[in-house]
Parts: C-alpha cells; structure tokens; sequence
C-alpha cells in the first residue's frame, strides 16, 4: 500500500527549490495501557481539574494558560497570543550548509521522516539524493512547522532522501556529567573482552530479528484473562551467582556465548505476522451482555 503524505514542503539550497512530501519514517506500536476503572462498578473514571484555592471543579471554558516566571507566580496568555509566539510557518527546508555523512554524533538524532519529489520535482529531488551521495555529505537545514523551527539532517538512503529531526545543543546533557571513575584495564582483561566481542559479532544489523517480548508476554497475558483464565505469576528468579571476579566472568562469558546465526536466518526471523495488540484481543473477547430493564 501506498504511503499517505502527512505535509507537504520546499527543499531550498542556493536558488534551487525542489517541492517534496513528507512521509511518517516510522510507526510506533500501540501502547498497552491501562485505565482506571470504579473498584465498585468497573466504570472508567473521568479525570477532573481542581482549583485548591477555592476547592472547586474547574470546567475548560474557565482555563487559561501561563507561565510560571517566579515560584507561584505567572504571567498569563490569551489563545491569539499564544499563536502569536509560534513560529510562522514557510513550509520551507532551508539547507544551511552540507557536511560529511559520519560527523553528526547519533545523539542527536530524534524522528525521522521520509521525503518524496512532489509534482514538478522528481528531477531535482533525484539529483540532490546523488549529489549528496557522491560527495559523502548530508545536509544541515532550518525546518519550520507545528508552530517550531526544527534542525533536521536530509541524507541520501538508496537513492531517496530521509529528514532527520535533529536535537539543539542545548537539548543534550554532557556525557563529563556522568561520574565515570578512572580505571586501568590490564592488557588481559582487554583481550579476553574483544574476543567476546568478536564471537558473538556480526556483519550486519537486522532489526527484523529483534521485538518487545515484553510486550508480548503481556499481550498473551491479557488475552489469557479476557479468555477467563488466571494470569500465573512465574517465580522470581534465584540468583546465578555473582562473579567477583572479571577475568573469571570474561572465561565464563566466552564459554557459554551462543554461536552466531547466519545472517539469512536472522533476516528470516522478522518474516512472522504480528498481530495488532487490540485487533488480538477483539478476537477474544466475550460479546457484551445486553443490559436488562
């Protein structure tokens, strides 16, 4: 099935303009959630705000919002305000400057998105994806929507371009804030650590071969309660004995490493159906009972 564009923009550098779509990179999985049901009734509760000054219920046409500029004080903002403070919107991606692919640090990448030639582009979107992918280089630009200004990276993937929303300086911690002590590592410790790196390496990443078993023991949980049965609590874990020692724990690491699996089998694994967690439990769930008056 065809990708649905969510917007629509204009890739801008020197006096070229290339009209693209933009297209959702990544779906993310429904979370589970739970709600908060009356004990008594199992009815969903509503959430309600409340004022603890005057101790009463506060209905949404009675909410404005501010800004805490002192402890317990704000300054408040109208909606026209508000929408004055946003960034006006250009539906412009201005590259700023195009640098090589491998300096920008995978911290600061955020979502992504795809980018596709709009109508009267195809030529110049082709020819931006393979001068970029000549010359080794991505592409630093200004992004301005949903009332921001974004910093995104466009890079060339298999002949197409992939925007990256990128975080701002700012927005990342310092990794000298981490208390990391100084410690020598002996030169037999390293060997023994880079001999389990490479036996259990690989050439290739196949994230197809990777899901939330977590969440899928959860899903088989759920559906095992609608079902009627009793959710069983497996027992906790005993302790396998802590190893002091690091040279020990090293030896016993590459003892009982697992061989590594052929990248075909493990391309293969992502080739089973996933069943959505709700259309899952819509398949077993009870019919609702017809109320009686």
């Amino acid at each position: 099935m065809a990708a649905r564009a969510i917007g629509s923009a204009n890739v801008s550098f020197g006096l070229v303009s290339i009209p693209v779509k933009v297209y959702a990179a990544t779906e993310a999985s429904v979370a589970i959630s739970f709600n908060l049901l009356h004990k008594k009734c199992n009815t969903r509760l509503r959430q309600q705000y409340v004022c603890p000054q005057d101790n009463e219920i506060v209905s949404r046409d009675d909410m404005v919002k501010g800004y805490e500029f002192a402890k317990g004080q704000y300054v408040t903002f109208t909606p026209q305000e508000l929408k004055a403070l946003e960034a006006e919107r250009s539906d412009a991606i201005e590259i700023t400057e195009f640098v090589p692919a491998d300096r920008v640090d995978p911290i600061y990448f955020d979502r992504a998105y795809y980018l596709g030639p709009d109508k009267g582009g195809d030529k110049a979107y082709r020819l931006l994806a393979r001068a970029m992918q000549e010359t080794g280089r991505s592409a630093l630009a200004k992004y301005a929507a949903r009332g921001r200004q974004y910093l995104v990276l466009l890079r060339p993937v298999d002949g197409a371009v992939v925007m990256q929303q990128l975080h701002y300086a700012d927005e990342i911690r310092a990794i000298g804030d981490v208390p990391i002590a100084e410690i020598t590592v002996k030169d037999n410790e390293l060997r023994l650590a880079t001999q389990l790196v490479d036996q259990i390496a690989a050439e290739e990443f196949h994230p197809e071969a990777y899901e939330d078993e977590v969440r899928k023991r959860v899903e088989e949980q759920i559906r095992a309660k609608v079902e009627g049965q009793e959710i069983s609590v497996a027992p906790a874990e005993t302790g396998k004995g802590q190893i002091i020692d690091l040279m020990e724990a090293l030896k016993k690491s590459l003892e009982t490493a697992p061989a590594r699996k052929p990248a075909a089998s493990a391309a293969g694994a992502g080739t089973r159906e996933r069943r959505p967690a709700k259309a899952a439990l819509r398949a077993v769930r009870p019919a609702r009972k017809k109320s009686q008056g």
